[in-house]
């Protein structure tokens, strides 16, 4: 049984709070880092640590040792945030030195996403419709899920940000999305074409015809009692479909998330800039902006270089090359 959180109780516990307090006056929720700030904490109190000159390069390593992190990604969070909390001590001259001095482990090759086409994205919606309802969820098929996928496929957007909509955020005369609260805490209006709007009008009155009329702050998604359906719950129900679906993966992919969606959403528009005659280049913002990302460096995790975005790519380039091929000098 997991003890209830009382607060942070180590040496370290005002800075600690005056770092997350500086943080999200930021407007960084910053709940992942707090976490493992608590870790660090009572591992503090644990080791009888009393006073901050306890706090050494050797007792941070200590640490770092008694967290087994098998996933150099995992781990390397872990040191991020306690580089992060010490450096911002040096900063504000509270301390002369950080004693954070671990290197972060070397990331072995991932395994690419998974992309969903526009045939793998009809399967998935279909799945969806077939779903049957249970206690826990009366309303999950044919229209709820069908609808939240469609929405996370059409429109990239995250998990988190389709179970927060409410009525007020679906603007269906300008065919518009408010997201609001996203992870940078920066609301965006996302557009929907004609297809999708006409979608979402359909599911809205059906929503209407079994919970009644839905005010300004009614959730767009609930599956009982007028609650928003949780974002775990959307991803469980994903993987659930997934298995039922029977996806072949290529060598290298790895398994389906729910996110894949937002993944595939950004790829095929890339896709799409490069067949229209686009440069990519210069309109990687209008994307990052699309997807609500602070900058387009973030959006560029997204982009994952497959066989189609390498030949269209390579197409690209050797169509800008060939005058000068052609007609350069080859002495």
């Amino acid at each position: 049984m997991k003890s209830q959180w009382t607060g942070f109780r180590s040496p370290l516990a005002d800075r600690i709070e005056a770092f997350l307090f500086h943080k999200r006056a930021l407007e960084r929720k910053f709940w992942t880092e707090e976490r493992a700030l608590r870790l660090f904490d009572r591992y503090i109190v644990e080791q009888g640590i009393v006073n901050l000159d306890g706090i050494t390069p050797e007792f941070v390593d200590a640490f770092l040792s008694s967290r087994p992190r098998t996933r150099p990604r995992s781990y390397n969070h872990l040191l991020s945030v306690l580089h992060r909390l010490f450096a911002w001590q040096v900063a504000q001259g509270h301390l002369s030195r950080s004693p954070v001095q671990a290197r972060p482990r070397r990331t072995t090759s991932q395994r690419t996403p998974f992309l969903f086409d526009v045939p793998a994205a009809k399967r998935l919606l279909e799945a969806a419709g077939r779903l049957q309802d249970n206690p826990c969820g009366p309303r999950r098929g044919p229209r709820t899920y069908p609808m939240i996928f469609a929405l996370l496929f059409g429109l990239g957007l995250r998990v988190g940000e389709v179970a927060r909509l409410r009525r007020a955020d679906v603007d269906l005369s300008r065919r518009l999305l408010i997201i609001r609260h996203t992870k940078f805490s920066k609301s965006r209006l996302v557009p929907m074409g004609p297809g999708l709007s006409e979608r979402l009008t359909g599911y809205l009155e059906y929503c209407e015809s079994v919970r009644g009329v839905l005010g300004p702050d009614a959730p767009v998604f609930s599956l009982i009692s007028n609650r928003p359906v949780n974002p775990g719950t959307i991803s469980q129900t994903f993987h659930h479909l997934m298995a039922s679906m029977s996806i072949d993966l290529p060598q290298g992919v790895r398994p389906p998330r729910a996110h894949d969606l937002r993944h595939s959403f950004a790829v095929a528009t890339l896709l799409r800039w490069y067949r229209s005659g686009l440069n990519p280049a210069d309109r990687l913002i209008h994307l990052s902006t699309f997807l609500g990302h602070v900058q387009p460096s973030s959006t560029a995790v997204y982009l994952t270089i497959t066989a189609e975005l390498l030949g269209e790519a390579s197409e690209r380039f050797e169509r800008f090359a060939a005058p000068g091929l052609i007609g350069g000098d080859r002495s």
